[in-house]
């Protein structure tokens, strides 16, 4: 049996191993993940400064994005300045995927009893229907 080792120098990534493992993204999601976790924080994400450090073109990078944003490794956000306008894109990269289903349970079957905790309304209610009722008979009465 061969095997390979690696020599690390420097200059090397420490990721998760979870979107390499993960079957549901494609090797090209896997491998454009993998780049952006090797950047540094500062750097400018844009999907033509992504392309440019790759072999892809734009809209390679952009259906590659949009794949980790439906898989949860990606939250993109756009950012306006003060008049409104488009200032450029914010993103969150994660090692581990959010979550972006809804947690489905048993739906209750049953209507539930409600309580009636307005009892100092009803009553306010009464008092000003009584009120109305005795103006209106001495209305009558004169």
């Amino acid at each position: 049996m061969s095997v390979f080792r690696v020599e690390r120098t420097h200059d090397y990534t420490v990721m998760s191993n979870h979107h390499l493992k993960n079957r549901a993204l494609s090797l090209k999601a896997k491998g454009l993940l993998s780049l952006m976790l090797s950047l540094p924080d500062d750097w400018d994400y844009t999907l033509q400064g992504l392309a440019h450090i790759s072999l892809e073109k734009v809209d390679a990078v952009r259906k590659a994005i949009m794949e980790l944003e439906n898989e949860g490794y990606i939250t993109r956000t756009r950012q306006r300045d003060e008049e409104g306008k488009l200032r450029g894109t914010e993103y969150i990269i994660r090692e581990q995927p959010i979550s972006q289903k809804p947690m489905l349970g048993k739906p209750t079957l049953e209507n539930p009893t409600q309580l009636n905790n307005n009892k100092k309304i009803i009553i306010g209610k009464m008092k000003v229907m009584m009120h109305s009722i005795l103006s209106l008979q001495k209305y009558i009465q004169d």
